[in-house]
């Protein structure tokens, strides 16, 4: 199992999602789909899939959270052809940021939201090689402007297997943009890859829930560890979610629940979905008493 997994918050549409963007992409499929009942948001669809072999998962659970450009999904191509398609098939009901074309540093790029409001850097690479065909993308704005490389050596030094590849800087005459601060950088925790820009320009949207990382957890010291180094606004702690002090948001979560929600015993589910509900940080040993039905 990869560490860590991109999660997506939908209102409704995360079944209607997933099936489109595994569609879109190759090597993909939906691997589990759940039901929860009973939540705040009612009953909540939880899907599984995987996008050219990396790990998503997405949820249905009303219209709390909406996706932003803060994060987008840098998508590898290897041809302008690919671009094309990518960009024909996401831009359906979307919106477009950046058009269709040639720029300095690519000659063919586009960002575009799709009719979810997900947002995808679509690019060409020319004879470079990826690391991993999407990427996520961090996008500091408004008062986390500048800090950039600040999270990314803080992630660093959080997790344990992580590596900072590249730094591009903003240089002279590129205002608003302060010289010196991240035009672009790629970094790595846990074997899965980053980007991390800093942008001064006037945004009206900033990090939020719609889209966070689950960090697989084997044991509760292990959930205690990531917990205690990464919560940094105790409001937004439920559930096993947290913000960290950037405000990009991580759920932190025992392995052992991935098998439970797998779970088609409707009773066995209710009682693991009561018993998480009432949690901040997960218990790893209360989740599995509730699941087996023991006091």
């Amino acid at each position: 199992m990869d560490k860590i997994t991109t999660h997506l918050w939908f209102d409704k549409e995360a079944v209607e999602a997933a099936k489109l963007y595994t569609s879109v992409f190759k090597d993909s499929k939906t691997t589990n789909t759940t039901t929860i009942h009973d939540t705040p948001s009612g009953d909540c669809d939880i899907v599984s899939f995987t996008l050219a072999g990396q790990p998503f998962m997405a949820i249905s659970a009303g219209p709390i959270f909406k996706f932003n450009p803060s994060i987008s999904f840098h998508v590898a191509c290897k041809t302008k052809d690919e671009v094309d398609e990518l960009w024909k098939k996401l831009s359906q009901g979307g919106t477009i940021l950046m058009e269709l074309g040639e720029y300095p540093f690519s000659e063919k790029y586009d960002w575009l939201q799709d009719k979810f409001g997900l947002s995808w850097q679509i690019i060409y690479l020319g004879d470079k090689t990826p690391k991993q065909k999407i990427t996520p993308v961090m996008m500091f704005v408004g008062n986390v402007c500048g800090k950039a490389e600040e999270a990314i050596k803080f992630y660093s030094t959080v997790f344990h297997n992580s590596k900072i590849y590249n730094i591009l800087r903003y240089g002279k005459g590129e205002a608003p943009d302060k010289e010196g601060t991240v035009k672009y950088a790629s970094f790595a925790i846990e074997g899965k890859e980053f980007g991390a820009m800093d942008s001064s320009h006037e945004h009206k949207f900033a990090f939020n829930e719609a889209i966070s990382f689950i960090v697989h957890c084997d044991t509760q010291k292990e959930i205690d560890y990531y917990w205690g180094k990464l919560s940094a606004v105790p409001e937004s702690e439920q559930c096993g979610w947290l913000k960290d002090k950037y405000g990009v948001s991580w759920q932190i979560v025992p392995t052992a629940m991935d098998e439970m929600m797998k779970s088609k015993d409707e009773k066995k589910m209710a009682r693991v979905t009561e018993a998480f509900l009432k949690m901040k940080k997960f218990d790893i040993e209360t989740l599995k008493r509730a699941y087996e039905g023991k006091k």
